[in-house]
């Protein structure tokens, strides 16, 4: 029988905080599910702090050569995860993972096919008003304006999707870019977008943080491009239409 849940964990340079994370996950809700700890090629200490966790009990850790992004360390593990619904989860320990039950459980009870954890619907704490947050509005905006659908929080880490349908996407992204592929093609499909708050404790450039100017022009372009991209929506929808029934 499949693990209700793989977590998968893309992780690049993360020896601060990667121990305390795969703590937090192991103490987290539904102790029979996966977690996927896809390793892009960290050149510090990440690499020997995995190690013990690779013996772990429903623990696997992948590795790549060399960096290529966080799509890519994604796209790895979902290539391997067994679970019958699969989230995205930070190494950086902005997210908690006590909030598992809440993205997943919508999924499984057959109300939702795509759950993403907003850090604006209920924040359990005053969020500043950085860049990155003009930027999820930016994001919100050009959702709701090409693809018609409300979000709140587009460019949450927090994304659960049925694993069949995750797939199913077929996604390209290599870098962060990732995110907003998976909601315009979530989007294009016809499947709403459900969400629910969880917490979140940011973190700034000083701390680790890795996303600047560029991915947001990236996800700009990203959310334009697979809007007037022609591509074969019969075909995605065929590969698509097992996984929601």
């Amino acid at each position: 029988m499949p693990p209700p849940l793989t977590v998968l964990i893309p992780v690049y340079n993360e020896e601060r905080t990667i121990d305390e994370l795969l703590r937090r996950v192991a103490a987290g809700p539904y102790p029979d599910k996966e977690v996927i700890v896809i390793d892009d090629g960290s050149r510090d200490a990440t690499p020997r702090l995995l190690e013990p966790w690779a013996d772990r009990p429903g623990f696997r850790v992948l590795h790549h050569a060399k960096n290529q992004g966080k799509g890519a360390a994604v796209r790895t593990g979902l290539a391997h995860a067994r679970g019958e619904v699969t989230i995205i989860q930070d190494a950086d320990l902005e997210y908690d993972p006590a909030d598992y039950t809440r993205l997943v459980e919508p999924i499984r009870r057959g109300t939702a096919e795509a759950v993403y954890g907003s850090r604006y619907l209920a924040p359990t704490r005053r969020l500043p008003w950085t860049k990155f947050r003009v930027g999820v509005l930016l994001f919100n905006g050009m959702v709701r304006v090409l693809y018609g659908q409300r979000t709140t929080d587009e460019a949450t880490c927090y994304k659960a999707v049925r694993t069949s349908l995750f797939r199913a996407l077929d996604l390209r992204a290599v870098h962060f870019e990732l995110c907003p592929e998976m909601t315009a093609k979530l989007c294009r499909l016809g499947v709403r977008i459900a969400e629910v708050p969880v917490s979140y404790r940011p973190r700034g450039a000083t701390d680790g943080k890795k996303i600047g100017w560029r991915d947001g022009a990236s996800a700009v372009w990203t959310l334009l491009r697979w809007r007037v991209t022609p591509f074969s929506r019969d075909a995605l929808a065929e590969r698509v239409a097992p996984a929601l029934r």
